[in-house]
C-alpha cells in the first residue's frame, strides 16, 4: 500500500489556488453569469474534464521518466520548483487589467461542454503546470509512483469541482457583485503568486542531492 506522505500540503496549496479567481475561474463566472447556474456547472465539468487528460498525460508520462532514470526525474523536480518559481513571481508583477469577466455568446449546454473540454485540453499552461506541480508531491520510496500520480491529481480535480462549482452557484445568484468587486478578481495577483513562490522554494529545497 502506497502512502503520500506530503498529502496535508498537497491539499493545502491545492485549496489556496483553486479558491482564488484564475482564468478558468473567470469563465465559469461568465457562463453563470450569462446563461444561469446549469451552464455554469456544465461549463465547470468541461474544464475539468480537460484536466483530467493533463492529470492521466502528466502520469504517464513523468512515471515513464521515473522508471527510465531516477535523476532524470530529480531534474524534473528542480525544474518544476522553477517553474513554480517562475509563475509566482510573474504573477506578483503582472497587472491587473488582465483579470475582468467577458461577456460571453450564449452556447448551447452541449457546445458549453465540448467547448471547455477542448480548451482545457489543449492549453500548453496547464499541462506545465501539472507536470511541474504534481511531481513535487510524490515520493518514490513510499509505493507506486503512478498511484500516487493518480491520486495526487485525482483529488486536485475533485478539490475543483467543488470549489469551482461553489463559484458557478455564487455567481448566478451574485454576478454582479462579483463583476464589479476588483478587489476579489485582483485577490489571485498576491496570493497566488506567493503560493507558487512558496511551493517552488520548499520543494527546491527539500529535495534530496
Amino acid at each position: 500500500m502506497f502512502q503520500l506522505p506530503n498529502l496535508p500540503v498537497f491539499l493545502l496549496a491545492a485549496l489556496i489556488l483553486l479558491l482564488t479567481p484564475g482564468p478558468a475561474v473567470l469563465y465559469i463566472i461568465a457562463r453563470s453569469m450569462d446563461q444561469g447556474r446549469l451552464a455554469g456547472f456544465v461549463s465547470v465539468l468541461s474544464i475539468e474534464s480537460g484536466n483530467s487528460v493533463h492529470v492521466l498525460a502528466a502520469t504517464l508520462g513523468l512515471s515513464a521518466i521515473l522508471m527510465s532514470s531516477a535523476l532524470a526525474f530529480s531534474i524534473v523536480k528542480y525544474l518544476g520548483a522553477a517553474y513554480l518559481i517562475y509563475l509566482g513571481i510573474r504573477r506578483l508583477l503582472s497587472r491587473d487589467q488582465g483579470h475582468e469577466i467577458a461577456r460571453l455568446q450564449k452556447q448551447s449546454l452541449r457546445r458549453i461542454y465540448s467547448q471547455g473540454v477542448l480548451v482545457a485540453t489543449l492549453n500548453p499552461k496547464t499541462a506545465l503546470f501539472f507536470l511541474a506541480f504534481l511531481p513535487q508531491f510524490v515520493d518514490s520510496s513510499t509505493g507506486s509512483i503512478t498511484l500516487q500520480f493518480l491520486t495526487l491529481g485525482g483529488l486536485f480535480v475533485l478539490m475543483a469541482i467543488v470549489t469551482d462549482s461553489m463559484y458557478a452557484l455564487l455567481a448566478s445568484t451574485a454576478g454582479s457583485w462579483l463583476k464589479q468587486n476588483k478587489s476579489f478578481l485582483r485577490a489571485d495577483r498576491y496570493i497566488v503568486g506567493s503560493v507558487y513562490i512558496g511551493l517552488g522554494v520548499t520543494a527546491a529545497l527539500s529535495h534530496k542531492s
